[in-house]
């Protein structure tokens, strides 16, 4: 853990996979949350080119905002998007140890710091699954080839055989993986592509967020 660093968002991905176990992040809690600030520096100075987030982060009369702590409750009601629609963002305030008053302010936190983080990790841990699948797919292809293959090679009685058993046999072979059409296998290969204008909109609407607030400060 103390030797992890973030060179690029596999790094980050392999830090946020961690935090699906609760325990572990418990445990180890003193190492991971200094290693989160360090990816999320990482990331809003090197990926997306913003050098106006300071860390750590602190509340009025100097309180400290653990980005750890606000990650973890904000996940474990079931996102930021859940967490907004159902104005649970005092909820979350008051899980941190803060005042119900400030959940405007934890909402503000987490679209500066969190929001395009783990809407890129979403993506990547989709993108990495969609790959997984297509592996396979390709895998089953290439089986199904080879069997349809030996199955000429064993002798000309398989030629022989009616024309709708050879179809019936075909469709064996590729039911295991497209979903007995070729359809379903175009759906597992097609690839997404990472919004980035949803990413721009994200930090956009957080600037302007930040704005607001200092001038109701001041």
């Amino acid at each position: 853990m103390q030797a992890m660093s973030f060179k690029d968002f596999q790094d980050c991905k392999a830090l946020l996979d961690m935090l699906d176990d609760e325990s572990y992040v418990g445990k180890y809690k003193f190492y991971i949350e200094k290693k989160f600030e360090e990816m999320i520096d990482w990331f809003l100075k090197v990926k997306l080119e913003i050098n106006t987030r300071p860390l750590p982060t602190f509340a009025e009369n100097n309180r400290k905002v653990c980005l750890l702590d606000l990650y973890m409750a904000v996940k474990r009601e079931g996102g930021h998007r859940r967490v907004t629609d159902n104005n649970m963002w005092a909820v979350i305030s008051r899980d941190m140890v803060f005042y119900y008053k400030e959940g405007e302010f934890m909402r503000l936190m987490y679209a500066m710091y969190l929001d395009v983080l783990e809407y890129y990790y979403k993506f990547k841990t989709t993108q990495e699954g969609a790959a997984e699948k297509e592996i396979k797919v390709d895998q089953g292809i290439h089986v199904a080839k080879e069997r349809r293959s030996k199955s000429w090679d064993d002798g000309e009685g398989s030629s022989r055989r009616p024309v709708a058993d050879q179809e019936g046999t075909a469709e064996e072979h590729y039911a295991l993986f497209a979903g007995n059409d070729w359809y379903g296998l175009k759906r597992l290969q097609r690839r997404k592509r990472f919004d980035f204008k949803r990413v721009e909109k994200a930090v956009n609407e957080a600037n302007d967020s930040v704005i607001m607030h200092s001038r109701k400060k001041h």
